[in-house]
C-alpha cells in the first residue's frame, strides 16, 4: 500500500454508514465494513451489532433469510419460537445472555429460543476509521448493547468488532456486565452460519474433535455416527430438511495450546477458500454443527457456546448452566477469518487428518 498514490482513504478500505430507506429494515441503521483484502462485511447496530452479509471478493460467506433485515423486536418475539420469525440468519447472529437454547421453563421463569441479544438495538460509542497515511491500519466498531427490566436482570455488553486494512479478519470482543444486584443466570451461543456458494455438495467442515455427541433423535444419530467422517462432507440439498429438520451435534474441538485455543473452519476446495473460527475452549467448552441443507433453505453453521441448545433447564441439569454474578463481568475474544492461501487452506484440511 502506497499513500502516496490516493488522497480518500475510502478508496483502500473503511467503514461506511447509512440506513435502510425501504421494507422492513426501513430506518435501522448499518454499517458496511470493507477490509481492503476482499473480504466485505455489513455490522447491524439495531440487531445487537451482530453481522448479516459477509463477502470474499464475489463470493458470499452466509445465508440470508427470506424476510431479510427485520427491526429489533426483543420484547415482541421472546416466546416460543417466535425469535425465528426475525432471524435474519447471516454471519453471526449472537444468542444470550440468559438464556442461548430452546424454549424452556426454568426455574419458574419462561424464556423462549435463543434470548433476546439478536433483537436489541445497540448504542454506538465510537467508529473508528483506519488512517493508512499515518500508519494506522485498523478500523472498528464499539457499541453498548443493554438487556432487562426493573427488578432485574440488567445486564449489559461492550462488543467492539475490528478489522485491519489488508486482512481477511474479524475480531470481536464481547465484554458482559451485570449492573443489578442479583446473580444472573448467563448463556452465549455464537450462530456463525454459512451458506452458498461457500456451502456447497463437496465443501466440508473441518475441525478435531475429541468427542462428538449428536442431538438424540434417530435421524441425527445416524448421520453423526457415519464412518471415516462422512458427517464433515457437506450434501447437495435434501428433501428430509424441509421445514425444519436439521442434524445437529455437539463438537468438542481439541485445544491446540495449553490456554485452550482452538479453530474450526469450512473449506470450499473447488473455489480455493475457507472460513476459519478461531475461539478459546474455556470461554466457550462446546461447539454446535447445525446441518440444515433444505432446498432454498440450505445453511449449516459452527455455533461457539457456554452451553447448549435443549433448554436453560436442560443445560441447569447438565451442568451447564453459568451464572453472572452481581457486580462482574465476563469476556469473550473470538475471530473468523477467511482462509485463501494455500498454506493456510491445508492447514486447516488437515484438521480432518
Amino acid at each position: 500500500m502506497n499513500p502516496t498514490q490516493f488522497i480518500n482513504p475510502s478508496q483502500i478500505g473503511g467503514i461506511e454508514s447509512y440506513t435502510f430507506a425501504n421494507g422492513p429494515a426501513r430506518n435501522n441503521r448499518a454499517l458496511l465494513v470493507n477490509t481492503g483484502g476482499g473480504l466485505r462485511y455489513r455490522i447491524l447496530p439495531d440487531r445487537g451489532l451482530d453481522v448479516d452479509q459477509a463477502f470474499f471478493n464475489e463470493h458470499s460467506l452466509t445465508f440470508l433469510s427470506h424476510k431479510g433485515v427485520t427491526p429489533p423486536q426483543a420484547e415482541a418475539l421472546r416466546h416460543g419460537l417466535d425469535w425465528l420469525r426475525g432471524f435474519p440468519v447471516g454471519l453471526l447472529t449472537s444468542c444470550g445472555p440468559t438464556n442461548a437454547g430452546g424454549p424452556a421453563t426454568d426455574a419458574g421463569e419462561t424464556v423462549g429460543l435463543h434470548g433476546p441479544h439478536s433483537g436489541t438495538a445497540a448504542t454506538i460509542e465510537s467508529i473508528t476509521q483506519p488512517d493508512p497515511r499515518n500508519g494506522k491500519l485498523d478500523m472498528s466498531v464499539t457499541a453498548l448493547i443493554r438487556y432487562g427490566a426493573f427488578y432485574g436482570p440488567c445486564i449489559e455488553l461492550r462488543r467492539t468488532i475490528t478489522s485491519t486494512l489488508g486482512q481477511n479478519k474479524i475480531d470481536i470482543h464481547d465484554e458482559f456486565f451485570n449492573a443489578g444486584n442479583e446473580d444472573q443466570p448467563h448463556a452465549w451461543l455464537l450462530h456463525i452460519n454459512f451458506g452458498y456458494p461457500l456451502c456447497d455438495a463437496g465443501s466440508q467442515f473441518c475441525y478435531d474433535a475429541e468427542k462428538i455427541e449428536p442431538l438424540n433423535d434417530p435421524a441425527t444419530q445416524k448421520y453423526f455416527g457415519q464412518k471415516n467422517g462422512a458427517y464433515k462432507k457437506i450434501p447437495g440439498p435434501l428433501k428430509e430438511h424441509h421445514g425444519p429438520n436439521s442434524f445437529v451435534a455437539y463438537l468438542y474441538p481439541k485445544p491446540t495450546n495449553k490456554t485452550g485455543d482452538t479453530t474450526v473452519a469450512i473449506v470450499n476446495k473447488k473455489l480455493n477458500f475457507g472460513v476459519a473460527i478461531h475461539y478459546n475452549t474455556r470461554e466457550f467448552p462446546r461447539c454446535g454443527n447445525w446441518q440444515h441443507w433444505g432446498h432454498h433453505e440450505y445453511v449449516g453453521a459452527l455455533e461457539p457456546m457456554t452451553g447448549g441448545v435443549e433448554g436453560r433447564d436442560v443445560d441447569r441439569k447438565n451442568g451447564w448452566l453459568q451464572m453472572l454474578a452481581a457486580g462482574g463481568r465476563k469476556s469473550y475474544r473470538y475471530q473468523i477469518e477467511v482462509v485463501s492461501e494455500k498454506g493456510a487452506l491445508g492447514k486447516l484440511l488437515s484438521l480432518n487428518g
